[in-house]
């Protein structure tokens, strides 16, 4: 009796796979990668009696072909560990489709047992299987389960401790592959007859599969065979042979063989519904897949999920913004307060720190809003039907069907995150489109960018919201799809292919727990990040800005006119009764409380919120607040004049500091350093050194334009809007227009790099990710601002112009032919 099993689960996605491996297996899993490649390895265990049997949940894979890493995997896990046991999990209410696999693994000629899975949903759609008459056609096994209601799962435990024991398996049923069966044995024939170590291998399996053209296994005979090379040749005299006589392509023989064998066996022990209604699904999918009209609703879809939540969720940080401000002001009241121009630096860092951070906080409600329309289309079932809406499209760039989820997990609707969705490339099945979405998904409008975008677009574009962020969540695929044909037709073009297939769920209605848990959960991912990754550079970026400082020499020229102001400030109130009042250190405690009492008044909603704040200052110190709050008090009033202009002097010479400092600063002169290049696109020098920030996460973008456009004028709201608006009056439209270009084709961050990196399994791939965004973004600024000046164009025209040229190149690039559209063995699987 053996007391040690093996088993391999082998299915389709969405069979109950997962569920059977873990009803299976319970709690003692782990996961790992398969060697060589980045898929996922699900291993686990269970004791059923004496025996132990271990259990591998296999990729789930609609063939088992060459083409993706899940196929190769599977099948030369089949192959090579030579599992005791392979389980076959079904779909019990789509038999025919699942059975295309189940022949290629019967070919295999492992032990094998069909699992019919999903027994509710059959019966609910009341289709009914003669389960002893579907095991006499095939001549395996078969066991009925309903995994997730727990029934069948002692069955099946007996059904694999069974067929492991045996020492052979001899399935019934072969694939009648018609005309085609005499060239099959022929190539058997040779097979059989060679000396090499062939004979590890099912000779009519690897037979099939030279005349479906898999290249694996022609490399195979290659190497093992010892006249490989002879029956390599005479396998493609076959196949021409047969595609001469027969004028049909030996890939598509074999599937078609399949397809119809699937047809007969289902045909067999199948009984469906006398009156088939059609599903609600299939009535919308009607109109949302439709050729036309399926375009114009995923239109309609990305239109109104911004508006809701970039036009709608800006809204709401007119409430936010002054709560982030209030937390300002409870750091600034913890650490040392500031002399008339010496700034402690542990105060200055601590206001850098919340500056930064502040200003991608004050994005919160647009991205939780943002999150929870997108974790509604993905329960309602909608992402697939843009998937295949978007395959139309998408293959005639030169990608793949199942490059639209990464591609919208890195912001193919703004708002993704480039490092997820280059880590979810991994399912995309051939190497050449999952290279190209590799390399165009730091280009997509990811999380990051999102913040730089609507603060250009709320000062810039405030009257045209809707129009400039339809623009700029649109724009970027424009941009990407040309680059992904350029890239699939020169430096992947040598990359092999595979088709799409994806299932369409049915429509479901999402649940208020889920789309909130989803956004909260991803909002809660983002507040991460930022604490991490954006308060690390924050530091870096600080350091960078403040040494090596202003000289000694400028220090003293400071310190005089400190002197001077103040000296004249003290002589004009010297006979008036308020000179005791800010005699010595009592000024600077003016100075503070005059700060204190502006901020909290900016924030004063209504009379009575005025009032209340004004009876708190007063009673804090009367003599201040009469300064502060003069009324008809002439001497107060001659006071209070004398005081702006004190306070007003200290405010530019803060500034004149705080610029002198950052032009001699290490980051400061890097990004003078870029201007004569970078002013064609229309940056300046701050523009550079938020950009040369953002190379470690783009977030910091704004982060740092945060901390450069400090708090530091007289009036206004205090947000970033406000600030950066006054700092840059020569700033146009049309240069926040080429930024925002700039930024959608930046160069990946670090983390996604590192991401870039593990997927392509290349350094080279990664630098080339990085080298080629950075070329074409300050292309296309450059294009944008010098061009629209050259002809006068204001932003908004500028915006048109380009849109219009962006989408006359994606459209007379996708009319170029490319391999994947006209692939024999791509038409024989699809």
């Amino acid at each position: 009796m053996k007391d040690r099993l093996l088993v391999a689960l082998a299915g389709q996605p969405n069979c109950g796979k997962s569920t059977v491996f873990n009803a299976l297996t319970g709690a003692k899993q782990h996961v790992a990668n398969y060697p060589g490649v980045t898929v996922d390895k699900m291993s686990g265990w269970y004791k059923y009696g004496e025996t132990r049997v271990d259990v591998v949940d296999l990729p789930g894979t609609y063939s088992l072909t060459f083409y993706s890493p899940e196929e190769r995997v599977s099948r030369d896990f089949i192959l090579n560990d030579k599992p005791d046991v392979v389980v076959n999990v079904m779909d019990a209410s789509n038999i025919k489709r699942c059975l295309y696999l189940t022949f290629q693994v019967m070919e295999m000629e492992n032990p094998m047992i069909l699992n019919l899975n999903m027994m509710d949903v059959a019966q609910n759609r009341g289709v009914t299987i003669d389960i002893e008459k579907l095991t006499r056609i095939l001549g395996v096994p078969v066991v009925a389960t309903s995994m997730k209601q727990g029934l069948g799962k002692t069955e099946l435990f007996d059904a694999i401790t069974d067929t492991g024991r045996k020492k052979s398996f001899h399935a019934r049923f072969k694939v009648d592959y018609g005309p085609m069966e005499a060239f099959i044995n022929n190539i058997c024939e040779m097979i059989r007859q060679d000396t090499g170590d062939l004979e590890a291998y099912p000779a009519r399996w690897l037979a099939i599969k030279l005349m479906e053209g898999d290249e694996e296994i022609r490399k195979l005979i290659r190497e093992k065979g010892v006249q490989g090379t002879k029956i390599l040749d005479r396998v493609d005299g076959l196949k021409n042979q047969f595609e001469a006589e027969y004028d049909q392509n030996t890939a598509l023989a074999v599937a078609q063989a399949r397809y119809a064998a699937a047809d007969k066996v289902a045909a067999g022990c199948l009984t469906l519904p006398a009156e088939k209604k059609k599903p609600m699904s299939d009535r919308i999918d009607a109109v949302v897949c439709h050729k036309f009209m399926g375009p114009i609703v995923l239109l309609a879809v990305i239109w109104l999920l911004y508006y809701l939540s970039i036009v709608q969720g800006y809204n709401l940080t007119n409430y936010t913004w002054p709560l982030l401000a209030k937390l300002r002001g409870v750091v600034a009241a913890m650490v040392p307060d500031p002399g008339f121009i010496d700034v402690p630096l542990i105060s200055a860092f601590a206001l850098w720190l919340m500056d930064s951070v502040n200003a991608l906080l004050n994005y919160i409600p647009i991205f939780f809003i943002l999150f929870g329309l997108i974790a509604v289309m993905e329960d309602s079932g909608y992402m697939p039907r843009m998937a295949f809406i978007m395959d139309r499209l998408f293959s005639r760039y030169g990608l793949h069907g199942q490059s639209t989820l990464p591609m919208v997990l890195g912001g193919i609707y703004v708002g993704g995150c480039a490092v997820p969705g280059v880590m979810s490339c991994k399912g995309i099945p051939d190497e050449r489109s999952r290279l190209a979405t590799i390399l165009i998904i730091p280009m997509l409008n990811c999380l990051a960018k999102v913040p730089l975008y609507v603060l250009l677009i709320n000062i810039y574009f405030a009257a045209h919201k809707g129009l400039a962020m339809f623009y700029i969540s649109t724009i970027s695929l424009l941009m990407v799809l040309p680059v992904s044909k350029f890239l699939t037709t020169t430096v992947l073009k040598d990359k092999p292919i595979s088709p799409f297939v994806m299932e369409m769920p049915p429509y479901h209605l999402p649940t208020f727990r889920g789309v909130v848990g989803r956004a909260l959960e991803r909002v809660w991912m983002f507040i991460k990040k930022i604490t991490s990754i954006v308060v690390a550079l924050a530091v870096v970026i600080f350091i960078l800005l403040q040494f090596p400082g202003i000289s000694p020499q400028r220090k003293i020229d400071f310190q005089a006119q400190r002197d001077k102001a103040i000296t004249q400030f003290r002589n004009s109130i010297a006979h008036t009764p308020y000179a005791e009042v800010l005699a010595g250190a009592k000024l600077m405690e003016m100075v503070l409380y005059w700060e204190s009492y502006k901020d909290k008044k900016m924030l004063a909603k209504g009379p009575e919120a005025t009032d209340a704040l004004n009876a708190k200052y007063r009673k804090i110190n009367p003599q201040f607040f009469s300064i502060a709050q003069p009324g008809k008090d002439k001497v107060a009033r001659k006071v209070n004049k004398s005081f702006k202009k004190l306070f007003k002097t200290r405010k530019g010479l803060l500034r004149e500091m705080r610029k002198e400092r950052i032009n001699t600063s290490f980051l400061g002169k890097m990004g003078r350093a870029l201007e004569p290049v970078t002013q064609f696109a229309g940056f300046n020098w701050r523009v550079n050194v938020a950009l040369l920030s953002a190379f470690a996460a783009k977030e910091s973008a704004v982060a740092t334009l945060g901390a450069l456009y400090e708090q530091n004028d007289d009036g206004g709201d205090g947000s970033l809007e406000s600030r950066m608006a006054k700092s840059e009056d020569g700033f146009t439209p049309l240069h926040a227009l080429a930024l925002m270009m700039f930024m959608v084709l930046y160069p990946p961050c670090l983390a996604t790099s590192i991401a870039v990196k593990l997927q392509s399994g290349s350094v080279k791939w990664m630098l080339f990710g990085m080298f080629y965004p950075m070329v074409l973004g300050i292309s296309a600024a450059t294009l944008i601002f010098t061009g629209g000046t050259l002809l006068g164009l204001n932003g908004l025209q500028a915006m048109g112009v380009f849109y219009a040229m962006a989408l006359g190149t994606t459209i007379a690039t996708g009319f170029i032919k490319t391999k994947s559209e006209f692939d024999p063995v791509r038409q024989a699987i699809a």
